[in-house]
């Protein structure tokens, strides 16, 4: 305890007495040097990059060690060591191909560091290469490729965007940067475009509830947006001109930047972004079904290593986002005969700290993460008759929302190298979120003040049994300030390996939502020449899972080739499940109410294939078959009959991506999207084209995407050049049955979230 007590105190100090020495020498794949390598002393931050060249030197004091080796794109190599052996000599290492990423560290299923094929909880990834192979303007895009996720657009006027997993909506899954849960009800309605892709670094997805560790949102699963890391000097910049269906341009501007210190003990990456697009009218009213947006964002990444075993990371981004939808004029919004505009400033950052201690196998991690969102916004309709049009004007509904978001926390863990046959890491700790939304427009009389405070504790137990076995188990206690009681949410996962590429899991876990507005809650929409909104019922309770996962992942590879596949099963249980009741219309349009029913069951499986054949060819596909429905009928509109069926929910959907690589600087991609059909409803509205309020099935949609890229090395200037150019949604698939005019149902928007749009842009970037 005082060992501990004096490193807490003193972190800077540690190792400063040992004598140092250098280990030098090459990092390859047998035949050409790997650039920009990362070689670390096992459980320390004792680490250095190669350079270009492939060549590393790395300080550390005298003794006995366990080297660690890894590089994009190749497996890790780990090596033991005595530095005494390499006092006169290089220590050199060959590193081989990872034709499907399997080896690279995620940290999401465990909050832990681990190998993808050692998590015993699925960890899907998407990085920076994926996002820009697939032309990713934002996080909302990058996450469409993805099994068993779906990315929707629900507001004709205003675009907010949602995902499901595993056929939950959007308020069921947890979205985390960088681990921290600062994503608040109100950022979830339109974030999801507003994270530019040159910000992200990768993203993992953990579907099903297995990942209660996280907190009361994640029943359907967890999204871990992680942001950019400094790891070299480095710079890059690039513009995209797209043009949507021949009428609408849209342009994008990126820059990244790297800078990392000669003993690799600070960096920091910066990242800026611009966005400009024109409202794009598809039915030719003049209304718009995608607004216009003006987006700049800025920010940075950087650590700190105050001493051998310690860490300090920060982060910082500036959001800010103009959107207008509606009527399609040079006015203000209010003079618009039906428009939504907000305009949007966030600003969200984060602090980490972490220390080793007891010899590497215990750390100490301090965090905090915030975010704060201020929106003026404009949701309004001008009505026909001329004395409510007098009304209309003398008070327009105007509007502003506060948003702030804190987070903060410890988290200790401890490996034990002896533990019933085998090792285990514990970890454990305590987390406090404060969430605050006020959204209010007067004129509708419409107010969201919301507070919520959530005290959590949680306790993992990470089991290696054998090398072929490992059990997790877990729980997590919150106390939140809705609930009048602690709500125990515990969970378990099993992995078996009877072979390395071969990985057998099973997974069960609980979680909750409170009885509280989430993001869909907070938007009002359009409807019959009024506006549609929801309200809280006054005995709402929370709402309780139960997720069971099983899954069997195998992959075979060769010296040149590499295929394999993954077949998951789901199964969650939802008790009091909500759902919104139709209150009926009053003076400003319709109204819902949140209500608790009976329950819900949401089932099905995912099946994933991949293939990579010496990095000429790459497929991956995936596509979910399912089934999600409530336990009682609910009413989802007047007049019109009870459904069990989860409206905008399809039954099957999916996704495949390729890539052609004939030679390294030419590099041809094509992708795939599937959207099943599903139920949905229609409010009427005079002028619409809709004469009646009604159910109605969207048709089955299949979109087709490809791109086309070169690279120009400038080796004089140290700088590479990419020119690529492409065509999103080849076929335009795309709604075609829009309402028309003022009137419309903004909610009554599904499919692709754009019609067919080309693009051509420029990349510069250093070598």
């Amino acid at each position: 305890m005082k060992k501990l007590f004096l490193l807490l105190l003193f972190p800077p100090m540690l190792g400063l007495a040992q004598e140092k020495m250098s280990l030098h020498g090459k990092v390859t794949d047998g035949d050409k040097p790997i650039p920009f390598a990362n070689i670390s002393v096992t459980n320390s931050f004792i680490g250095t990059a190669a350079d270009i060249n492939g060549a590393y030197e790395l300080k550390i004091p005298k003794g006995n060690y366990s080297i660690q080796v890894q590089a994009v794109g190749f497996k890790s190599l780990q090596q033991n060591i005595n530095t005494e052996e390499y006092i006169h000599t290089s220590l050199n290492f060959s590193l081989k191909t990872d034709l499907l990423g399997l080896e690279e560290v995620v940290v999401t299923g465990t909050r832990t560091e681990k190998r993808r094929i050692d998590s015993p909880v699925i960890v899907n990834l998407i990085d920076s290469k994926t996002l820009e192979e697939v032309s990713a303007t934002d996080l909302s895009e990058g996450l469409r490729f993805q099994p068993g996720l779906r990315v929707e657009v629900d507001c004709q006027t205003c675009n907010y965007s949602q995902i499901r997993m595993n056929g939950l909506q959007g308020g069921y899954s947890q979205i985390l940067i960088n681990g921290r849960p600062i994503f608040s009800p109100l950022t979830g309605l339109y974030g999801l475009e507003q994270i530019p892709v040159n910000m992200i670094e990768r993203i993992e997805v953990v579907r099903g509830g297995v990942s209660a560790l996280y907190g009361s949102s994640a029943i359907g699963g967890t999204v871990n947006v992680i942001t950019k890391t400094p790891k070299q000097n480095s710079y890059s910049a690039s513009y995209t001109y797209q043009n949507i269906d021949g009428k609408t341009n849209q342009s994008l501007i990126n820059g990244n930047a790297t800078v990392v210190s000669k003993a690799y003990n600070a960096g920091a990456t910066f990242f800026v972004s611009s966005r400009r697009r024109e409202a794009f009218d598809a039915n030719g009213d003049n209304f718009s079904e995608l607004p216009e947006l003006k987006d700049n964002s800025f920010g940075m990444n950087a650590f700190y290593l105050p001493s051998e075993n310690s860490k300090l990371e920060v982060s910082f981004s500036s959001l800010y986002e103009y959107r207008y939808g509606g009527e399609m004029i040079d006015k203000p919004a209010y003079l618009a005969q039906q428009s939504e505009e907000r305009d949007h400033h966030v600003l969200m950052g984060s602090v980490d700290y972490q220390l080793n201690f007891n010899e590497d196998k215990s750390s100490f991690i301090a965090y905090y993460g915030g975010q704060r969102t201020d929106r003026d916004h404009y949701t309004g309709i001008i009505p026909d008759d001329e004395q409510e049009k007098q009304v209309f004007f003398a008070a327009p509904p105007y509007g502003i929302s506060e948003v702030i978001t804190h987070q903060g926390g410890t988290q200790l863990n401890h490996k034990f190298d002896q533990f019933l046959g085998g090792t285990t890491v514990l970890t454990g700790g305590v987390e406090y979120v404060y969430d605050h939304v006020f959204d209010e427009i007067e004129t509708y009389n419409y107010e969201i003040n919301q507070t919520t405070k959530n005290l959590g504790a949680f306790l993992q137990n990470d089991w290696d049994v054998s090398k072929r076995i490992n059990f997790l188990a877990g729980f997590r206690l919150d106390k939140h300030n809705l609930l009048d009681y602690a709500v125990f949410s515990p969970r378990l996962s099993l992995l078996y390996k009877p072979q390395e590429n071969t990985q057998f899991r099973l997974g069960w876990g609980t979680g909750f939502r409170a009885p509280q507005a989430f993001d869909t809650d907070l938007h009002i929409a359009f409807a019959g020449g009024g506006v549609s909104r929801i309200s809280l019922a006054d005995d709402l309770t929370e709402e309780r899972s139960n997720s069971f996962t099983a899954s069997v992942n195998y992959d075979k590879a060769t010296e040149h080739f590499i295929a394999g596949f993954t077949v998951e099963g789901f199964y969650t249980k939802l008790n009091d499940a909500f759902y919104q009741a139709p209150l009926g219309q009053d003076e400003f349009g319709e109204r819902f109410e949140k209500r608790n029913g009976s329950g819900a069951t949401v089932k099905g499986f995912t099946v994933e294939a991949r293939l990579n054949y010496d990095y000429l060819i790459e497929l991956e596909a995936g596509f979910t078959l399912q089934s999600s429905s409530f336990n009682d009928a609910v009413e989802n509109i007047e007049g019109l009959p009870a459904k069990r069926q989860f409206l905008r929910t399809p039954d099957d959907y999916g996704y495949a991506t390729l890539t052609y690589s004939p030679t390294k600087k030419l590099k041809a991609s094509a992708n795939l999207l599937y959207t099943g059909a599903m139920d949905i409803i229609h409010f009427s509205g005079p002028g619409t084209g809709q004469d009646v309020d009604e159910y109605d099935v969207t048709p089955v949609f299949t979109e087709l995407g490809m791109r086309l890229s070169y690279d120009f090395n400038l080796p004089n200037l140290s700088t590479g050049l990419k020119l690529y150019a492409g065509i999103k949604n080849i076929t335009n698939s795309y709604q075609n049955d829009f309402d028309l005019g003022k009137n419309r149902d903004s909610d009554y928007i599904y499919g692709p979230a754009a019609p067919r749009t080309f693009f051509v842009g420029l990349k510069i970037n250093s070598l």
